[in-house]
């Protein structure tokens, strides 16, 4: 039976307003739509603007287009055509766009051409903006990284080793077609020096087949030589073109990249669904953070964050032309090449080492046999064993890192270890004991266990993890994003400024 008593609202979709609202009546006063529109409006666009030629028909303008894409990475639309459904369907696109609508092409464009070489003066803009306001400060820096997989195929990967690996086989394999030669026509080969395969390249092996090739000439060679020759004369030359090719790619400090998109390398995601340790192709983030605002990002190709320090901080410079006062990251960031770095540059360091925390345990600091726990004499340049006998200084060992650092060990000998009556619990070797010291880094890590311990220190060790390491969060799994859009180097940087932008408004709205 139908109950007369209810009552339902007015609802005449068909009917026609003789005065509509405007979509200005329909945005709430503290949205953060207002707060990108704002924020914007307020930046120098000039960078933007030197991206495009005089001429021609008119374009929608670069600060619309800054907004929509801003704004969009804010609400979770990363998709060109889905930003540019929303330019027709969502409100606070229309209002914000002024009822443009820019196609998806329009939209890709704009990203991946005309923001490349401004979006970072635009981000550095809107951090001294905030900080103007007060919000944020680019004195004190907290830093960190995350992986973030690249839009590439993950089975289409190219590695450094299996490409040595080939190389030295056919290095090999030339330097025993050559003794074979050498063997069978003596006289055709005995005025010439045999070749050193151990560095080979497309000229170098194409020569050597050639003159192994006129060296055998009217000899009775094996079968299967012949076949092997022939077949190297065919294939070997254009495989080292094709090897030094994808070398050039890789870059001296990468070992992989993936096929569909060169500047991704293959690294070890946090985010593993399968649980085996899959490598997937993708890029390394680095931002710097305070109050949980973003205040500098970049890009890099390697996945260890050691090797990121350095130009991460150029980025900064490069922003805000000075050096923050001090920084504080993690154990990833502690080597003598960035205590040096930061050194020069002035940067206070309240980065930690590795075994930073396992020196503070008991077992670490009562264990007298550890070579960082033997006492050293500055003046004398004497370490003492735990006997108390001194050890001389008896050669320096010289090393490089895979970047080209330049590192030094003082290298200490026992006079005299028989008959010691705590050889056994002291060191294993035959002789007596040699130790290695690197004075630089033991310089460093005694000034940044002080910084780390001192109330500055501590306060500084609390808040990184919730400074810095939020941001990742809200990226990640507020924002949805684990995964780039586009493709190469360049054009993923410019969606982490994207991100950086959109991150810091939707902070401020907040």
């Amino acid at each position: 039976m139908r109950n007369s008593n209810l009552v339902f609202k007015d609802y005449t979709p068909s009917q026609v307003m003789l005065l509509p609202p405007s979509l200005e009546e329909l945005i709430e006063e503290n949205h953060p739509v207002r707060v990108v529109n704002a924020v914007i409006d307020q930046i120098n666009v000039e960078p933007l603007l030197k991206q495009y030629k005089p001429g021609g028909t008119s374009v929608y303008h670069p600060r619309m287009l800054l907004k929509v894409l801003v704004y969009g990475y804010l609400t979770n639309i990363y998709s060109s055509r889905k930003l540019e459904a929303a330019l027709k369907e969502n409100i606070h696109m229309m209002w914000l766009s002024a009822m443009n609508r820019p196609d998806h092409n329009t939209i890709a464009r704009f990203r991946s051409e005309r923001l490349k070489d401004a979006l970072r003066q635009v981000f550095g803009q809107v951090v001294e903006l905030l900080v103007e306001e007060g919000l944020v400060s680019i004195k004190n820096i907290y830093t960190d990284g995350t992986k973030i997989e690249a839009n590439a195929n993950k089975y289409t990967f190219v590695w450094g080793r299996a490409i040595q690996t080939s190389k030295e086989r056919i290095a090999k394999q030339l330097d025993e077609l050559w003794d074979y030669t050498q063997e069978l026509a003596e006289e055709e080969l005995s005025s010439e020096e045999k070749p050193d395969f151990k560095e080979i390249d497309k000229e170098k092996v194409s020569q050597t087949i050639e003159r192994i090739d006129k060296a055998l000439e009217d000899k009775p060679v094996n079968k299967k030589v012949k076949q092997k020759l022939n077949y190297a004369k065919k294939n070997w030359p254009a495989k080292l073109e094709e090897y030094a090719e994808k070398e050039a790619i890789m870059g001296e400090n990468r070992n992989s990249y993936s096929k569909t998109d060169p500047g991704a390398t293959f690294m070890r995601m946090k985010e593993d669904h399968m649980l085996n340790g899959q490598l997937k192709p993708g890029y390394n983030l680095q931002i710097s953070t305070s109050d949980q605002f973003i205040v500098n990002y970049s890009i890099h190709q390697n996945p260890t964050d050691t090797l990121t320090l350095k130009p991460h901080l150029q980025q900064y410079q490069n922003i805000y032309k000075t050096n923050p006062e001090s920084i504080c990251a993690d154990a990833g960031y502690g080597s003598e090449e960035n205590y040096d770095y930061l050194e020069k540059q002035t940067i206070e360091p309240y980065v930690k080492y590795n075994y930073f925390h396992k020196e503070q345990s008991k077992k670490w600091k009562e264990n007298p046999f550890r070579a960082d726990n033997l006492h050293y004499n500055e003046e004398k340049d004497k370490l003492y064993c735990p006997m108390g006998q001194p050890m001389d200084r008896i050669a320096d060992r010289k090393s490089e890192s895979s970047a080209g650092y330049k590192q030094t060990y003082a290298r200490y000998q026992a006079k005299n270890c028989n008959g010691c009556s705590l050889r056994g619990s002291c060191h294993k070797s035959k002789g007596s004991r040699i130790v290695e010291i690197n004075h630089n880094l033991r310089r460093h890590k005694q000034k940044v266990r002080q910084n780390l311990f001192s109330d500055q220190g501590l306060a500084h060790r609390s808040k990184r993890p919730w400074d810095v390491e939020a941001v990742f969060a809200a990226i990640k799994h507020n924002r949805g994003f684990r995964r780039f859009m586009l493709k190469g180097t360049d054009k993923v940087e410019i969606e982490a400024g994207l991100l950086a932008l959109a991150h810091n408004l939707a902070k401020k709205a907040a």
